[in-house]
C-alpha cells in the first residue's frame, strides 16, 4: 500500500472551513492558524498519513521555515515564495510509485499542476467533511467500546456467577 502523504495550503483552509473563517474575520488570525493545526493534528491521529501544511509568507521578509509540531509538518514560505509553488514543487517531488500525494486547496489553478504530476486533489470543504466524519467514526467506535466495557462488568462468565449464587444460598442457609 501506498503511503499517503497529504499536503494542506493552510490559508485556503482559513478561509473555507467556518469556525476558522469566523476567527479570521474577528481578526484572530494568529487564533485560526492554532486551531486549523490542532485539527489536523487530531485528523492525523485518525489517519495513517504524513501531513504538511504550508502557510504562506511571500510578503514576511527572512521568514521561511520548517518544523514539526503537533505531529505536523509546518512549513513557512520563504520570501517571495507563494504556498501554492510550493505545494506544487512539493507534490511533483513527492509524487512516487511508493506514495500517494493529496493536495488539500480550493485554489483551482492549482489542482492542474498537482494532477499532471499524479497527485491528488482534495477541496477545502471536502477535507473539512472528512475530518468531521473521521471524528464522528472515532466517537462512535469510543462509545461502543464503553458500552461494551458496560456490558462486560463482571470477570465472570455467566456459568460461574451462577455457581457463586448457588455458594451465596448455600452460605446464607447455614
Amino acid at each position: 500500500m501506498k503511503q499517503q502523504i497529504l499536503l494542506v495550503d493552510a490559508y485556503n483552509m482559513i478561509g473555507h472551513w467556518p469556525e476558522l473563517e469566523r476567527l479570521k474575520k474577528a481578526d484572530q488570525l494568529e487564533a485560526a492558524r492554532d486551531k486549523l493545526l490542532h485539527i489536523l493534528s487530531a485528523y492525523h491521529k485518525q489517519v495513517n498519513a504524513r501531513i504538511i501544511v504550508a502557510f504562506d509568507a511571500m510578503y514576511v521578509p527572512g521568514l521561511g521555515q520548517s518544523y514539526e509540531r503537533y505531529g505536523l509538518e509546518i512549513v513557512w514560505t520563504d520570501e517571495g515564495q507563494t504556498a501554492d509553488s510550493y505545494i506544487e514543487r512539493l507534490a511533483g517531488q513527492l509524487q512516487t510509485r511508493l506514495t500517494q500525494v493529496t493536495v488539500a486547496t480550493s485554489d483551482g489553478a492549482e489542482q492542474w499542476a498537482v494532477f499532471s504530476q499524479g497527485a491528488l486533489r482534495k477541496p477545502a470543504w471536502e477535507l473539512y467533511q472528512d475530518i468531521k466524519r473521521a471524528k464522528q467514526e472515532v466517537h462512535e467506535a469510543t462509545r461502543t467500546y464503553q458500552d461494551q466495557a458496560l456490558v462486560r462488568r463482571s470477570p465472570f462468565d455467566e456459568e460461574q456467577l451462577k455457581e457463586l449464587a448457588k455458594l451465596r444460598d448455600e452460605l446464607s442457609n447455614n
